[in-house]
């Protein structure tokens, strides 16, 4: 199994988003530019993540990407499921009409428990979590006057 490109683009949208300030509009042509997103894939990504409820898509001059739900809420799994589907590793796990095999196969047993442990694994990945953990967070950040000195 491999995540897609537009999976791979949805989590680039969310991390960019739950870096900005709460409530923040954030331009789309910047975020295309700045996550290395093609300028029409980003569109059509961003109406899955709106549809699936978690950003919103503002209009207008000043118009862009909101997030909607918290980076503390929101996981790598909700993110991937929502633009690729439900992750399942093999077809007879996903329509185990298909395999006459799949109530007895030992592997099948296999192909399960691993599927439930990548998405344990994604369900733990809270995007708040992966920004503290974000070595190359920095490049995306729009309010760079967190990072200014007082005085």
């Amino acid at each position: 199994m491999r995540l897609t490109r537009a999976g791979e683009y949805a989590v680039r949208i969310i991390l960019y988003l739950s870096k900005q300030d709460a409530g923040a509009v954030s331009n789309r042509k910047q975020i295309a530019r700045r996550m290395d997103i093609p300028d029409q894939f980003l569109s059509k990504i961003a109406q899955q993540l709106a549809r699936s409820g978690f950003i919103e898509i503002v209009q207008g001059a000043k118009g862009g990407l909101r997030l909607v739900v918290s980076s503390e809420r929101l996981t790598l799994l909700d993110v991937v499921e929502a633009v690729g589907g439900q992750i399942f590793l093999n077809d007879c796990l996903m329509r185990p009409d298909s395999c006459s095999r799949s109530n007895a196969c030992a592997v099948h047993v296999v192909w399960e428990k691993a599927r439930h442990q990548l998405r344990e694994t994604l369900r733990e990945a809270t995007f708040a979590k992966l920004l503290k953990e974000d070595l190359c967070a920095n490049p995306f950040v729009e309010n760079e006057t967190k990072n200014k000195p007082a005085g």
